[in-house]
């Protein structure tokens, strides 16, 4: 009704800005697997409506104008906004870039240093819920490279709280650690590795491959602005100061060489309190990066620290009222005045 009405349209200032970030466009004919796995990839149709009601409604920026923007050098006009997009899987390439193309909308995309080389590869962590999204239910206990994981698969729930907090141990580990734990698990309840089967169709491939250092190349000559996100995506408040250093370090030296450009922009993995702490904040600026992207917290009246950016998480349960209520900051003033209480 509120969207319906007319409320939810922009009352911005000079200078205010939202800053949305997506993972993703779901290929057509992938089947989710799991709605917490899938859910911040949302349909291409989906996009494109959304793509069309904030060109609409307001002034999308191009990363190039925002960096200036943050160096003093450029004012922005009133209820701006910038799009961003993590992780750097294929499907950026196949599903997103046509329908930013088409709807000549700018995008600045955060990828890991996997994309800087020739082979394909998947993120760890998915690799991981799909192994514990497979394996036989009952206790486990693995050990391997000095990591330690134990617990009870059994519903779907109990998996994912396995898996979440796996994710935050292997974290502590550098990727060869995390990338032999991996085969570990296979071989303790005998499974393929997922990024060594034969059986995935293009949609699978789309899903879940990383983009490769051709096709990363590609993404930059489609008009689109690259960013770093890290080495390998762990969660950097728990990896040891120097594996940290090196995952955000790293991964801007990696992507700059295999693109020839500088790389200004840095996103943190997961991005939310837990994963960011001050101590990674200075790691950032340390390695050179002029801004640096949460996951949390964007819409229109945030504040914007440089290194702390805030952006607005869309994910695929949005429809379009409640994604124009979190663009226009409404749902974060109506979660605010819920806190106060009466």
């Amino acid at each position: 009704m509120l969207s319906k009405t007319g409320h939810l349209r922009p009352r911005g200032s000079v200078g205010q800005v939202a800053i949305l970030t997506y993972h993703g466009v779901r290929p057509a004919g992938y089947v989710s697997q799991d709605p917490v796995l899938d859910g911040h990839l949302v349909t291409a149709a989906a996009f494109r409506a959304q793509v069309r009601l904030i060109k609409k409604l307001y002034r999308v920026v191009s990363p190039e104008t925002f960096r200036q923007y943050l160096g003093n050098r450029e004012p922005l006009p009133p209820v701006s906004i910038l799009l961003t997009c993590d992780d750097g899987l294929l499907n950026v390439l196949t599903d997103m870039l046509p329908i930013l193309r088409e709807e000549e909308m700018p995008c600045l995309f955060f990828v890991t240093g996997a994309s800087a080389g020739d082979s394909r590869a998947m993120l760890w962590y998915e690799e991981l819920f799909l192994l514990f999204l497979d394996a036989r239910p009952g206790t486990f206990d693995i050990s391997c490279e000095g990591i330690r994981i134990q617990g009870k698969l059994g519903s779907l729930p109990e998996r994912r709280a396995v898996w979440w907090g796996a994710v935050k141990e292997l974290s502590r580990a550098e990727l060869e650690k995390r990338n032999s734990f991996l085969r570990e698990c296979c071989a303790y309840f005998a499974l393929e590795a997922w990024s060594d089967r034969d059986s995935w169709d293009m949609a699978w491939v789309r899903r879940f491959g990383l983009l490769t250092a051709t096709e990363l190349r590609e993404l930059s000559a489609g008009g689109m602005t690259i960013g770093a996100h890290t080495l390998s995506h762990p969660m950097l408040s728990l990896a040891p100061p120097e594996l940290a250093q090196a995952e955000i370090s790293e991964s801007k030296e990696r992507i700059e060489s295999a693109l020839g450009t500088t790389v200004w922009a840095f996103a943190y993995p997961f991005g939310d309190p837990e994963s960011v702490n001050g101590e990674v904040v200075k790691m950032t600026q340390n390695a050179g990066f002029e801004a640096a992207f949460m996951n949390f917290g964007g819409g229109f009246g945030t504040r914007l620290p440089q290194f702390s950016l805030p952006r607005l998480h869309i994910t695929a349960d949005m429809n379009m009222a409640e994604f124009e209520a979190h663009v226009s900051g409404f749902h974060r003033r109506l979660q605010s005045f819920a806190r106060r209480g009466p």
